[in-house]
């Protein structure tokens, strides 16, 4: 008899564990922000473009569109839905309902503020044939119900249906494995996408700090890997909202110089005060250099300084 194993895998655009070091291994300038998208390949062979990568709203941007293109040789369905995420200190990002059962992270957990309550999300269910796009609108539909809250969120989440001619047949079924004592299985990868979508009160209150910068020399790769240089910094949230940004590591006083370590789209979510970054870097430093550490806003204000230090 035949099983079929689903598998959702989510990808996140938030840094993840292990993501922030291959980002910074080759320095490279960031795409402009209109270009930003993510993209997922399924075993039907649809292939799922989601633009932006994150969606803010605050008082004057109550609206906002996400578009969806299937660029893939094959059709596929698509549930569209909010699902609360947490944030840990080391930046990886789990489904909320997973990280309360355990003891470690449950603390974390209770204190995301979900946005799953005021936001209406429209289209629920999508089919795209190869070429097809679809536009996902979500609008702020209510308030949050304690009014000293700044900001809650949620991820919006577009999960690959299985095909209709996945799983077992009744011919199939009835004609038993083909070898007596057999166990057979049939695998379906079925990917999405998930971005945030955030939404926040009142007046916004953006700030970062930098601290415990370090530098380390590490074998990213395992025992028999190559010795890297790495810098990790913790990035603290000292304000009330949540940060997204880039860090960049320069030699100090070489400021046309490429930096020698990045870690862009970094962020911070309101349920932890501190992330720790490790960015590999293009080179040790030499004798007597010093390092220069900025992060800069991709939010509200891009471009904008929120932290530097220099060690």
């Amino acid at each position: 008899m035949k099983s079929l194993i689903a598998a959702l895998l989510v990808v996140s655009t938030l840094l993840a564990p292990g993501l922030a070091p291959a980002q910074s291994a080759a320095p490279q300038p960031s795409a402009p922000k209109p270009a930003v998208s993510t993209t997922v390949a399924s075993a039907t062979g649809a292939n799922l473009n989601i633009s932006p990568k994150r969606v803010t709203f605050d008082r004057n941007h109550r609206s906002a569109s996400v578009f969806i293109f299937n660029q893939g040789s094959g059709p596929g369905s698509f549930d569209i839905s909010l699902i609360d995420r947490v944030m840990l200190p080391d930046g990886q990002i789990l489904p909320v309902a997973d990280a309360e059962k355990s003891p470690q992270t449950q603390a974390v957990a209770e204190r995301v503020k979900s946005a799953q309550a005021i936001l209406q999300v429209s289209p629920r269910r999508v089919t795209l044939a190869p070429g097809q796009g679809q536009t996902v609108r979500l609008r702020i539909v209510g308030q949050p119900s304690d009014p000293a809250v700044s900001e809650v969120r949620s991820h919006l989440t577009i999960a690959a249906l299985p095909p209709r001619d996945s799983g077992t047949t009744a011919e199939a079924a009835a004609a038993g494995p083909s070898q007596p004592g057999q166990l057979s299985f049939q695998i379906n990868a079925l990917l999405g996408l998930s971005i945030p979508a955030i939404v926040r009160f009142g007046d916004i209150d953006i700030r970062a700090g930098l601290e415990n910068p370090r530098v380390s020399l590490e074998k990213l790769n395992g025992p028999n890997g190559a010795v890297t240089p790495v810098l990790s910094v913790d990035l603290v949230r000292q304000g009330a909202n949540s940060l997204f940004g880039n860090l960049d590591i320069r030699v100090a006083g070489q400021p046309k110089e490429q930096p020698i370590g990045i870690a862009h789209g970094v962020g911070v979510y309101t349920e932890i005060d501190r992330r720790v970054l490790r960015v590999p870097l293009t080179r040790a430093p030499a004798a007597g250099e010093h390092l220069e550490v900025t992060f800069t806003d991709d939010d509200t204000s891009p471009g904008k300084l929120l932290a530097k230090l220099t060690l």
